[in-house]
């Protein structure tokens, strides 16, 4: 469900400034709302103070602005998952939803408009509990799953402006791209760079936590404190100390256990309400070198490559996903993106119905597993 139409309208140059530039990039540092009251105040020139940036904060997140705030955590690195789809006859269609939804290692499920009709992302400890997850669907629903693991990571990231009437995620930043590239100037790296390489994903990943790293992503998983020491609160929560603490998250990042810190803002409510998934057969000595330069076009949100499934009928390895406001300008990229970038067989998997959107269970993932 979408905010209001007008849900801009009560937005100022402070809020504007905490939603677009602050869902990644958060400060790492014991006060971290008094280094961000002094940038947006330079910025936008409002005398701001810690005190008054939390408060923003808690009401964008009391608004349905904000999901949350704190870590967005990085499932495959630190566990072992997958995208998988079955083809749920209509008639069941709802039995077999509950079925896969009464797992808690499933932590996404949508109805896409394909023959493969629900697809789910499972996520477990180890390959070894993940698989046996799947086996158990398959024959508690009596429908074939088709698993893709990610194999490799182009581009992964749902960070981009919705203070803005842009029709596609990222529209604003294509815009200022092109405008910089044509008087020479370099534009702000916030608002338009992307950062895209070709990083293989392990199905075998355990993350390696230590035992204080295990319990911090515990503690953390549904957010952070909203309160002025939001990694003090953490560390006394899990009883450690707020430098080990802050050391740790710094650690995760650089990891890339944790993609990013910040306000995560519901990109649905704020209006980009439609999304579509498609699958391309890339052919596989130019996977890289396609995947590489379609991850770095500021409209496509996510990019990666999946393994074909040949024996089930399935030819297709790179994902590309584009969000936007109207399925129209979504299909008009998706038409752009095939003429002059992938000019390859592929179909279009719109989401017509989420089914199950949750975080992952980060219990089953660092709890060790004999």
């Amino acid at each position: 469900m979408s905010l209001d139409a007008d849900w801009r309208a009560g937005i100022d140059a402070v809020d504007a400034a905490l939603i677009d530039e602050y869902q990644s990039g958060f400060p790492v540092e014991p006060r971290p709302f008094e280094r961000v009251a002094r940038e947006i105040a330079t910025e936008t020139g409002a005398d701001l103070d810690a005190d008054a940036v939390l408060d923003r904060v808690r009401d964008l997140r009391e608004r349905g602005v904000f999901r949350r705030f704190g870590a967005v955590l990085n499932p495959p690195v630190i566990g072992s998952s997958t995208l998988a789809a079955v083809r749920a006859p209509e008639d069941r269609f709802d039995e077999v939803a509950e079925v896969i939804n009464g797992y808690r290692q499933v932590n996404h499920n949508y109805r896409r408009d394909h023959e493969w009709n629900q697809w789910f992302v499972v996520t477990a400890g180890s390959r070894e509990t993940r698989d046996a997850i799947l086996a158990e669907i398959e024959e508690r629903t009596g429908c074939e799953v088709l698993a893709l693991p990610m194999l490799t990571d182009y581009y992964i990231d749902l960070e981009f402006p919705v203070v803005n009437a842009d029709r596609f995620a990222r529209e604003s930043g294509e815009a200022q791209s092109a405008s910089d590239s044509a008087s020479g100037e370099r534009s702000d790296p916030r608002a338009s760079e992307t950062a895209v390489s070709a990083t293989r994903i392990s199905e075998d990943a355990r993350g390696d936590l230590s035992a204080l790293e295990a319990d911090l992503l515990l503690a953390i998983q549904d957010g952070f404190p909203l309160s002025a020491t939001p990694y003090a609160d953490v560390a006394s929560e899990i009883g450690a100390d707020v430098g080990d603490v802050i050391a740790a998250v710094e650690r995760l990042l650089a990891d890339g256990c944790i993609k990013r810190i910040g306000c995560v803002v519901n990109h649905v409510v704020t209006g980009f309400t439609n999304n579509c998934m498609v699958v391309w057969d890339v052919p596989d000595d130019e996977l890289d070198e396609r995947g590489e330069a379609v991850g770095s076009l500021p409209y496509v949100t996510l990019c990666y490559h999946r393994p074909r499934r040949t024996e089930q009928g399935w030819e297709y390895n790179l994902f590309t996903m584009i969000h936007g406001r109207e399925a129209e300008a979504v299909d008009a990229k998706i038409d752009e993106l095939a003429a002059d970038h992938l000019p390859f067989a592929h179909e279009r998997l719109y989401s017509t119905e989420t089914l199950k959107q949750t975080g992952a269970q980060y219990e089953d993932l660092v709890a060790d597993e004999e």
